[in-house]
This record gives structure tokens, C-alpha cells and sequence, in this order.
């Protein structure tokens, strides 16, 4: 039984790592602000997390149409 749960956990935290290295890279890109998957996994963030996110999106692709999770309510302007 202790070693399914450490399995189960270790398990766990590689998803969780490798999740969290995932939307960073996305956050940190310099190409585009429109991968889906990071898009998703932004949007998927906790209010504080999500809203980081969006203004170091923002720092580097300002100019553009922000992403879903990013974008205000007319969906043209930055939150």
C-alpha cells in the first residue's frame, strides 16, 4: 500500500511539474500569444496566477489581440 501512494504521488507531481513548466514556457514565448494549449492551461490558473500571466503576456505582445483568458469584456483590449 505505501508504495501505490508513492507512486500515485510521484505521479502526481511530475503532472503538476510538468504542467507548470508548460505555461511557463507559454508565458515566457516570444513567437506567438496564441498556443492553444497554453492558452488553456493560462486560462486554467488560479485569479492571481492567470493575471500574472496576462501582463507578462501583455509586456511582450501588447500591440496584439489578447488571448482567451486574457482579453477584457469587448475582447479586443488586455485586461
Amino acid at each position: 500500500m505505501k508504495k501505490l501512494v508513492s507512486l500515485l504521488l510521484t505521479i502526481a507531481l511530475a503532472f503538476v511539474v510538468f504542467t507548470g513548466f508548460r505555461w511557463y514556457r507559454y508565458i515566457t514565448n516570444t513567437d506567438s500569444p496564441y498556443d492553444e494549449i497554453g492558452i488553456t492551461l493560462n486560462n486554467a490558473m488560479p485569479g492571481p496566477i492567470n493575471a500574472w500571466g496576462c501582463a507578462k503576456l501583455k509586456t511582450t505582445f501588447g500591440s496584439s489581440l489578447p488571448p482567451y483568458g486574457c482579453a477584457a469584456e469587448n475582447a479586443r483590449q488586455w485586461k
